[in-house]
């Protein structure tokens, strides 16, 4: 299981890469394998601010569909279209080209509740 330990994480499965106030956010290693073959993903929340916790969008595989959790309150200020037209992306490279939107983060104190790949890496094998 890939868990680069560059990036933060959420118990909903989500990554987050933090430069600056703007965090990239995409799910999981973990969480794309437990999904299957994704085959859209669907976020209509561009240019919204919207609150953590809050779902910003939905992913649909073959079997199932799950909604998307806002990491940190923020913009979102950018899709990432070239799932629009490849999807599986999520499923071969979930943590670079696999990524599903980027928010400017509103509350920096927030990220102290991301998880770390450690501690992340308990919460999927206990």
């Amino acid at each position: 299981m890939n868990l680069p330990s560059d990036l933060k994480y959420t118990k909903d499965h989500e990554w987050i890469k933090i430069e600056g106030n703007i965090a990239t956010v995409g799910i999981t290693d973990f969480a794309q394998g437990e999904l299957g073959d994704i085959v859209y993903v669907d976020v209509d929340t561009l240019d919204d601010t919207v609150e953590e916790g809050e779902i910003f969008g939905s992913v649909e595989a073959v079997k199932t569909v799950s909604d998307l959790f806002m990491p940190l309150t923020g913009e979102v200020i950018e899709f990432n279209t070239e799932l629009e037209d490849d999807p599986e992306l999520v499923n071969s490279n979930p943590y670079d080209k696999g990524w599903m939107i980027k928010i400017e983060i509103s509350d920096p104190s927030q990220i102290e509740n991301l998880l770390d790949a450690e501690a992340y890496k308990e919460l999927i094998t206990a």
